[in-house]
């Protein structure tokens, strides 16, 4: 039995994102005091007084706008599907608009269960403007404060209620927030702004989960979701773009790029997603630093390759190359997120990825390869006497050495390892401890 959802909706900037954080306990949706902030739809597991349920954050609908509000509010209209329950959440500071009177329209002819949440009631004082809002039409409405949890347990209560009491199964959502029950591969796909990330991220869910704009940083905050493959489940990670430190805005951006950050470092693979039509820039290898500094594989995905002209093909490969040597072997894929054209080969190259990364090499076998790689090129410095892999994820060897052993050095037998037995896009660490 799926987990009963409770879907919160509203006009732009009521303080939506501010409220699911109150009531999940956790900041986890991004909040700032703009209009617009949240666009994608976001998926939190909420337990309450023996109850559990999913609790749907969602970007502000409204019912004209431009091509970026519109995308914005059919997920918004698709995360009503499935709901249980729909929390409309209104601005008591400003009192009913003809945009809450568009929402309230809106959900009542979904003919879904409807719960009426007037917020900013930061005061006993403030209460009776509550009242102002039956003129809606859904209901008798609840005053709370996102901002100081005035009335959130109340509110919780009320939803528990109109849930049907403490009943539901534990959640395990679709697009679940920090770290899943699940035994499914977490894979963040990071890139700079507007290089196709969400859209690459929506090919491969199937369905437009992400909001896609020619708009840079459209995506807010890491999205997840879990697809299942003929190889095993896989969480997909959405994260916002992200841009060198001077180009970031204070608050909303940064917030949003530490986010990016955060799913990268509890994720099990990384996607670099790269603009084939610019290249590999300065970013783009800081952003394959970081994904080396967090020790996972990478597969780099090549965007928008069909608009990259045959003779400026040759130079690109190059340069991805030279600057992203710091992912090793990582496999490069060209592909169009757009069309569709090369995405399939993804997830072989990920769950491929994913077993090289457990992959452990038998003690006879490892020290039979080094001492082959060491005959046909010996260090000057050193020798390895006896190597062991201490540990995997990823894997990781220890080089007991009569001496020092030089960087190049140490790269050359990463490379003769990594060819050997076939370690793919692994990261390969070298540790050396000298007799």
């Amino acid at each position: 039995m799926s987990p009963r959802r409770v879907v919160v909706v509203g006009r732009p900037n009521v303080g939506k994102s501010s409220l699911v954080n109150r009531l999940a306990g956790q900041r986890i949706a991004v909040v700032e005091e703009h209009r617009g902030v949240t666009r994608d739809r976001k998926v939190i597991p909420v337990e309450w007084a023996g109850a559990s349920f999913d609790l749907v954050d969602t970007g502000g609908w409204v019912e004209r706008g431009d091509d970026l509000e519109r995308k914005v509010a059919g997920q918004a209209a698709r995360a009503l599907d499935d709901a249980d329950l729909v929390v409309v959440v209104v601005d008591g500071g400003t009192g009913a608009v003809e945009e809450d009177l568009a929402v309230a329209q809106w959900v009542r002819r979904t003919g879904r269960d409807t719960l009426l949440v007037v917020n900013k009631v930061d005061a006993a004082a403030h209460e009776a403007a509550v009242w102002e809002f039956l003129g809606l039409g859904l209901g008798e409405p609840v005053g709370v404060s996102a901002l100081h949890g005035r009335g959130a347990g109340d509110l919780l209560d009320v939803i528990v209620g109109r849930l049907g009491g403490p009943d539901a199964p534990a959640s395990d959502p679709d697009t679940a927030v920090g770290e899943p029950s699940d035994e499914a591969l977490r894979v963040a796909i990071v890139g700079r702004p507007n290089v196709g990330k969400s859209t690459l991220f929506n090919r491969l869910v199937g369905e437009e989960r992400s909001v896609v704009h020619d708009l840079p940083g459209t995506t807010r905050d890491a999205v997840d979701t879990l697809i299942e493959t003929p190889e095993g489940p896989i969480r997909i990670i959405d994260t916002a773009g992200m841009r060198r430190r001077a180009r970031t805005e204070p608050g909303l951006e940064t917030y949003a790029v530490l986010r990016s950050l955060e799913a990268l470092d509890r994720a099990d693979l990384a996607v670099l997603v790269i603009d084939a039509t610019v290249g590999a820039t300065g970013q783009d290898q800081r952003l394959a630093e970081r994904i080396a500094a967090a020790g996972c594989p990478a597969v780099v995905v090549l965007n928008k390759w069909e608009l990259v002209d045959a003779d400026d093909r040759a130079t690109t490969m190059a340069t991805l190359d030279e600057r992203l040597a710091f992912l090793g072997d990582a496999p490069i894929l060209r592909t169009s997120a757009l069309t569709g054209r090369g995405v399939h080969r993804l997830l072989p190259a990920l769950h491929q990825a994913a077993t090289d990364y457990v992959k452990r090499i038998s003690t006879g076998a490892l020290n039979r390869a080094m001492r082959d790689l060491q005959a046909h090129h010996p260090s000057p410095t050193g020798r390895v006497r006896y190597a062991v892999q201490g540990a995997t994820e990823p894997p990781t060897i220890t080089l007991f050495a009569s001496g020092r052993l030089s960087a190049p050095y140490l790269r050359y037998l990463e490379r003769g390892l990594r060819e050997r037995f076939d370690l793919g896009a692994s990261p390969v660490r070298l540790r050396v401890r000298t007799e």
